[in-house]
């Protein structure tokens, strides 16, 4: 079984979703951790009461310190990387259960398919996540809408992943030391955790197109200040950049073969195998040099 590590920070209605999804459409019974942030909206009472476990923080240490401080609680081989405006759909864990089958090492890297509300942009060779409007927030939010809808919406096995909800053996999270704490509070520390997983060889990035959560949306982060949304991004970047040497966008498109269009639009490929290393061709080449460009502009104005 899971390990769920589910930081929150002040988002009990959501977080309350998140944990009865859990119990609900789940086959098996998982370990549940949840790391307060704070927790003034009663967060820390709703756990005591329902006897889950949890770490606890007096303020908000950001999502890598919170993960890495939830993990320590593990009991389980498996740790699921979660958000705590996630909806679990019914077989989520029976998809992974049944991909866990086919591996004789722990050497891979699995996340489910986050179902977004928009408007799908699809083509013949790729597709973004899928997308249904269920209510974009908890309180519009229909849930029988969603679940008698889910066979409609359920896509194929991808290139990649979404990282969130995102399964790993416990030695290989053990073995790359979590995440990474210097891109606290958040913004870039999910890339980074899948460098880190390359680094140690790790080729299995795959997304399970029928291990389905709707996803709300990064509601606490964007609630509490869209501004600091936006910066975290861009701080994200930098660090990513001067820590590895090529950008975030670089790494998702030439390594794990995903990542952003010139739309900017979030795409996923088939998947069609372990990664290999990528293809040095020119545009490698020049978006590399680009890359070191930023990096020398960063050493340049100190960042």
């Amino acid at each position: 079984m899971f390990s769920i590590l589910i930081p929150s920070f002040n988002n009990i209605d959501y977080l309350k979703t998140c944990i009865r999804s859990i119990q609900k459409n789940s086959k098996y019974n998982h370990q549940i951790i949840v790391h307060i942030n704070e927790g003034t909206d009663g967060t820390l009472q709703f756990v005591k009461k329902n006897n889950l476990e949890y770490t606890f923080s007096n303020k908000n240490i950001g999502m890598p310190k919170a993960l890495n401080k939830s993990s320590l609680l593990a009991k389980h081989n498996y740790i699921l990387i979660s958000h705590d405006d996630f909806y679990y759909c019914p077989g989520w864990d029976i998809e992974f259960i049944n991909e866990l089958s086919l591996y004789k090492h722990n050497n891979f890297y699995l996340s489910g398919i986050m179902i977004e509300t928009g408007h799908p942009m699809v083509s013949q060779k790729k597709i973004s996540p899928p997308f249904f409007n269920a209510g974009h927030s908890i309180e519009t939010f229909d849930e029988n809408k969603l679940l008698n809808n889910l066979d409609k919406i359920k896509t194929f096995n991808f290139q990649g992943s979404t990282k969130c909800p995102g399964l790993v053996h416990k030695d290989v999270w053990e073995k790359v030391g979590g995440w990474s704490e210097e891109f606290s509070p958040t913004g870039g520390d999910d890339s980074d955790f899948a460098m880190k997983l390359w680094q140690i060889n790790i080729r299995i990035f795959k997304g399970l197109g029928n291990c389905s959560v709707y996803h709300f949306g990064s509601i606490t982060t964007r609630k509490k200040n869209k501004k600091l949304f936006t910066y975290l991004g861009s701080r994200g970047n930098k660090i990513f950049l001067k820590k590895w040497n090529i950008s975030i966008n670089f790494f998702e498109k030439f390594y794990l073969r995903s990542g952003l269009d010139h739309n900017k639009s979030l795409i996923f490929r088939e998947y069609d195998g372990s990664l290999d290393d990528p293809n040095k061709n020119i545009f490698y080449y020049y978006e590399l040099f680009k890359n070191k460009l930023q990096k020398l502009y960063l050493i340049l104005i100190r960042f």
